[in-house]
Order: C-alpha cells, then sequence, then structure tokens
C-alpha cells in the first residue's frame, strides 16, 4: 500500500511519466499503472506474525506497568527487573530479554509512563498542515440527549476548523469527516497530523512509525497528503486542535444544542464554524476567514472524485430474513441462503443484490441487535398473516412512529368484518400497497377510509387510485 502511494505521489509531484516512475523507483512499467489507475492494491495474501513466546508473559508484564501507574515514579520497573521478576515468578516462560525491553518500551508508551517535556512553539506556512482528533458532546436529538462524537479538523496557519458530529467515532464516520472538511477548506493539505486512532493505526513500532490500516492509505493516497502521528500520550503534539475541541465546546454548545436530527445538528456546527471565521486570534492581523481565503490557493487540489467510504461485507440472508453486518442483523426481502452485497456507511447500512439496493437501515451500533423493517416481511407474511401481530418487526415499526393509530383501527374493523386471519391478511395487502404509492398516502387514504366506513382492500385500492383515473365527457347530443 505505502508503495502504491509513493508511485502516485512521484507521478503527480516527481517526474511525471510511467516509465521515470518506473525507472526512479526499480519496478515494472505494470504496476506504476496499476497504482494510477486505482490507490487500493489488488488483494494479496499477508502472513500475521505470531508471537507465542511472548504472549504468555504479556498480561504479567501489563499488570506490572499498571500498578506502576499509582507508584512514585522513582520507584517504577525497568524492563530489566521485569525480566529478572519474569525469570524469577514464571519461571516456566521462556522469553529473551530484548523482546520484553521491545514491549515494555511500546506499552510504556502507550500507557503514558513518561517523564515530562519542555515544549517548543512552533509556526506554520498556509496550506502545510492540518490537525485531526475526535471529542466528545452532548446534544438534544429529536428531545433526547445523547452522547456524540464530532470530528475535527483544524487548520495550523489560519486557524479555520471544520467540526461535525456523528453517533460513533467509525472509521466510514472518520473519512467522510475528511472530505466534508476538504470541500470546507477548498483543499487539502499538504500534512495532517494524527493521534493513534484505530481508524488509521493498527499497530504501533518503533519511533514514529506505524501499521497503518489498508483503508487509510488508499484514502490517503487517494487525496494526495501526508500523515504524521503522534507519540502515545503526547496529546500535547497537536494542541491546536486538542485546544479547538474544547474552546469550540464551550462556545458554542453551552448550553446544550438541540436538533432534530445529525444532519440539523451537523447544520448548526457549521454555522458556528462559518461565525468563527470573523474572529482574530491571539496577536495575528487579519480574521480567520481572511486567513482561510489566503490559504486556499496553498492548499492541494481536490481530487475530481471523492473515495468509496463505505466498507464492504458479503453476508448471506439467514433464516430471519437478516443479514449479518458486522455485529448486527438486518432485514432484507431476499430468499434465505442469498449471498448480498452490505455497504456500510458513517450512518446507515445498505444492503445491494445484482446491482440494486434493496434496503437500507439506520446502522446500528450495538451488538447482536436486530433491525427490521415490516415491509421486508409482508411477502411472508401473506402466506403466514398469524405472525404479523406477534412480529419483531411490527413492535419496531411502533416505537418509530412507523404504524399510526388509525392502522390499528382500520386493522380492527377488517377483523370483525371478514374474521381474524382473512381480515389480517386483507390488512398485509393494503401495506403493500403502500410500497407502490408511499407511506404517507396510505396513512392519507387509510384516516379517509375510516371516515367513508370503508372495509377491504379493494376500497382502499380505489381511493389510492382515484385521482388518476380518467373520467369520460359525456358527449353533447342534439335535441330535435
Amino acid at each position: 500500500m505505502e508503495l502504491f502511494e509513493a508511485i502516485r505521489r512521484e507521478y503527480q509531484f516527481g517526474v511525471g511519466t510511467i516509465k521515470g516512475v518506473a525507472r526512479k523507483l526499480g519496478i515494472h512499467r505494470r504496476m506504476v499503472r496499476e497504482a494510477l489507475s486505482d490507490a487500493v492494491p489488488k488483494e494479496r495474501k499477508t502472513i500475521e506474525r505470531a508471537r507465542p513466546k511472548l504472549e504468555a508473559a504479556i498480561p504479567f508484564i501489563d499488570t506490572i506497568l499498571e500498578d506502576d501507574l499509582k507508584v512514585h515514579r522513582k520507584q517504577r520497573h525497568t524492563a530489566h527487573r521485569i525480566y529478572d521478576r519474569l525469570r524469577a515468578e514464571k519461571p516456566e516462560i521462556e522469553v529473551a530479554e530484548t523482546t520484553v525491553r521491545g514491549y515494555v518500551r511500546e506499552k510504556k508508551l502507550k500507557i503514558g509512563l513518561i517523564h515530562r517535556e519542555t515544549f517548543v512553539p512552533q509556526s506554520y506556512t498556509f496550506g502545510q498542515e492540518g490537525q485531526v482528533d475526535w471529542y466528545e458532546m452532548f446534544a438534544e436529538l429529536g428531545g433526547e440527549t445523547q452522547k456524540v462524537q464530532a470530528f475535527c479538523l483544524r487548520s495550523m496557519a489560519s486557524a479555520g476548523a471544520f467540526h461535525r458530529a456523528y453517533p460513533h467515532a467509525s472509521q466510514q464516520a472518520f473519512l467522510e469527516g475528511h472530505e466534508g472538511a476538504f470541500d470546507y477548506f477548498g483543499g487539502v493539505f499538504q500534512v495532517l497530523r494524527y493521534d493513534n486512532l484505530k481508524s488509521a493505526v493498527q499497530r504501533i513500532l518503533r519511533g514514529s512509525q506505524r501499521e497503518e490500516t489498508a483503508r487509510f492509505i488508499a484514502f490517503r493516497s487517494h487525496w494526495g497528503y501526508a500523515a504524521e502521528f503522534c507519540n502515545p500520550a503526547h496529546g500535547n503534539e497537536k494542541g491546536g486542535v486538542e485546544g479547538e475541541g474544547g474552546f469550540f465546546r464551550r462556545n458554542h454548545l453551552v448550553p446544550v444544542p438541540v436538533a432534530r436530527d445529525y444532519a440539523h445538528l451537523n447544520e448548526l456546527l457549521l454555522e458556528a464554524s462559518k461565525k468563527e471565521e470573523e474572529r482574530v486570534v491571539g496577536d495575528r492581523q487579519v480574521s480567520v476567514g481572511a486567513a482561510m481565503a489566503a490559504e486556499r490557493e496553498h492548499l492541494l487540489p481536490l481530487a475530481k472524485e471523492g473515495f468509496d467510504l463505505a466498507a464492504v461485507r458479503f453476508p448471506e440472508v439467514n433464516s430471519s430474513g437478516c443479514a449479518k453486518v458486522l455485529t448486527n442483523f438486518y432485514s432484507v426481502p431476499l430468499a434465505v441462503g442469498t449471498e448480498v452485497q452490505a455497504k456500510i456507511h458513517a450512518a446507515y447500512v445498505e444492503i445491494w443484490h445484482q446491482g440494486k439496493c434493496l434496503a437500507r437501515h439506520e446502522r446500528c451500533f450495538g451488538r447482536q441487535q436486530k433491525v427490521l423493517d415490516l415491509d421486508h416481511y409482508l411477502e411472508v407474511l401473506e402466506k403466514k398473516p398469524g405472525a404479523l401481530a406477534g412480529s419483531t418487526a411490527l413492535e419496531q415499526w411502533r416505537a418509530q412512529g412507523r404504524w399510526p393509530a388509525s392502522y390499528d383501527r382500520y386493522w380492527e374493523v377488517l377483523q370483525q368484518r371478514q374474521g381474524e386471519q382473512a381480515g389480517t391478511r386483507a390488512m398485509i395487502e393494503i401495506l403493500l400497497l403502500g410500497q407502490q404509492h408511499g407511506a404517507m398516502r396510505l396513512r392519507q387514504v387509510i384516516e379517509e377510509a375510516l371516515k367513508l366506513g370503508c372495509s377491504d382492500a379493494a376500497a382502499i385500492r380505489y381511493l389510492l387510485t382515484a385521482d388518476q383515473l380518467e373520467k369520460k365527457k359525456p358527449e353533447v347530443v342534439e335535441l330535435v
């Protein structure tokens, strides 16, 4: 993945020819063409290195280092002391001291067993660096107070910042937030600085080296910028965005913002970001907005097309009519055993089959939850009408407000006049009409039918299509 990024950057900013890139990097021209056609290499088998000897010692070492967080820094364990204790207390574990030293150093950096440092103020040129981070906030969405994850990208030269809210700090939200920020700033920064976020970093290596996730490398390569990562537990290395989150929260999120949904909340955050463009930061001579306008000329150009942000899985439809996507189950109107394509976005999940999107659900971030749509079960319920009353899909529709009281009243009328089973089957037939004419139109027609005293599916079908019927005008007859 890193090689593909180097090829694309060399072609875009370096020698500029396929032959030249191949000669400079010592690779075949075929690989250059492959990298230029797609930022993501074709999937290859990778072998993960096992650590069988160290794995047995990790719980013992972790316990010691976590206990060290509670004691005076001058009486904490060194790597050599941990190795001596390991030999004395766990003689059955045979592991080299160099292996223990390497792991102890990595773990100490991760949990913050470090000494205090002197920080050096930094100056930045336009378009040079942006900093990225997540922070938590609370918002009232649909009348309920919720904890929200907010993405922030801040320019270090202009002090402009972009904020966007998500229900969960997933990788799709992380990448989508970048694209929103690039659009807001009108270009791409040469370098973006990060914490060691799971969305970007799989494993911390020695020094500044990181084993990055494949999708993050492909995304970065697509947009053409470079990434730098802070040392573990060194939030000060991206102090600009760390301070931005606190400042924005104190000045624009107090009192708790009230919004209909996430789309409305993000509109409010964008308005607040634009309001900040009027501010003059510190001893600077121009406003944030004026600095952003000047910086726009120094940013890398936007890519012609956005990156495909959705993660893709290929589950099968189970006996409950659901496809398992990550840790949850989503209903789909297909036969059991059918393989489907699931596209996972930041806020929703789409189920595709044979090039068509058959289902779209709000993404669930729980575990082992079922997200069901009653529409997906109507054809099955025609054969099993008795299952409708107790179905989980109907219960979820009621909770979401998609099953109004008028539906229950009309269902009851149908059962009284046609019998329980026939009346339920007629109600299912009516719900199927809603797929053709829309839920809002069906609700209006059912309420109208209740007023008129109509009580069968044929009446509903007629009322749904009455406006479309053409009535012939009577012919003019001359009277003699």
